[in-house]
């Protein structure tokens, strides 16, 4: 593979002792998992990338953990389990397109932009859903979610968060921004 993304030497092993203790803490995200398999997956040959993809989200906040197994693709899928939305990649418009319209005060950077950098996906709603299934997610924060073409065309973009105990979804235009909203993503290994 020509782009290979790899870690340096300790960091993999690093990453996976960090990866461990969070699933071992947080069993309720990944019942019926076993982290053997899971470990078994991410120091297979064909995983690098991934495994620096998860570096990536853990080094931006996000705290990645699996939260379930596709089995017809013989999938594990982690999510981005912080508590609040990663605080390295608040700050941020939608798109690249909404970064380069803003005319003055431009964001560092854009979720979808950011997330294919890091070779990882935005959450969709409904994924954003099933996360809360699993905990109290940005209760003081929000995030950016992936956004219909019909929306974004229009120049809105979507995020959603969490308050008084429900999951609520927003929109505002794509090239806005704030100190409290970032991106979650996803990474299927």
């Amino acid at each position: 593979m020509e782009n290979r993304k790899d870690l340096l030497a300790g960091q993999g092993e690093e990453l996976l002792k960090i990866l461990k203790v969070r699933f071992e803490k947080n069993m309720s995200r990944h019942k019926d998992i076993d982290w053997t398999n899971v470990q078994a997956r991410l120091n297979s040959e064909t995983s690098g990338d991934k495994l620096w993809s998860l570096n990536e989200m853990e080094q931006t906040g996000g705290e990645p953990d699996v939260v379930g197994y596709d089995d017809k693709t013989c999938e594990y899928i982690f999510y981005d389990c912080s508590a609040e939305s990663p605080k390295d990649r608040r700050s941020i418009c939608y798109d690249l397109e909404a970064l380069e319209s803003r005319k003055e005060h431009k964001p560092k950077s854009s979720a979808v932009g950011m997330a294919f950098e890091m070779g990882i996906e935005l959450l969709t709603e409904e994924q954003y859903r099933d996360l809360q299934q699993l905990g109290n997610f940005d209760t003081k924060t929000s995030s950016w979610v992936k956004t219909p073409k019909e929306i974004r065309k229009l120049g809105g973009a979507l995020f959603c968060d969490r308050r008084y105990n429900q999951v609520f979804v927003y929109h505002n235009g794509a090239e806005s921004y704030y100190s409290a909203r970032a991106f979650r993503g996803s990474l299927r290994v």
